[in-house]
């Protein structure tokens, strides 16, 4: 009986780490945080803003992990992942956009 409530006890334990990570993208070993959503829907959904929270973990990362959320957005909204980008994500030496330690980056999905 001892040994079923412990295995019981140690899913529910595993069961709740998987399900705070389940939706979290890792990049450059860190989970980020992300959203991405149009910027002005009365205008254009295609423009949007993503952001990726905790974004001085790790800076590439967090470009990455921004990248892949314009791109998930651009692929659910217009069944693309094609994106310009504002500034060149592709370029390292390009500044990010940090408010706070949130990285903002706005995109166009071009369907």
């Amino acid at each position: 009986m001892k040994t079923l409530t412990l295995a019981l006890a140690c899913a529910g334990v595993l069961a709740g780490c998987s399900e705070s990570r389940k939706n979290l993208p890792v990049f450059d070993g860190v989970a980020f945080r992300t959203s991405a959503a149009a910027v002005d829907k009365k205008v254009s959904r295609a423009v949007f803003e993503a952001q990726v929270r905790n974004a001085p973990a790790s800076l590439e990362g967090a470009r990455e992990a921004g990248r892949f959320a314009g791109t998930r957005y651009c692929i659910e909204n217009y069944g693309t992942s094609k994106i310009d980008w504002a500034i060149d994500i592709d370029d390292p030496a390009t500044p990010l956009p940090l408010d706070g330690d949130i990285l903002v980056l706005q995109g166009t999905c071009n369907p």
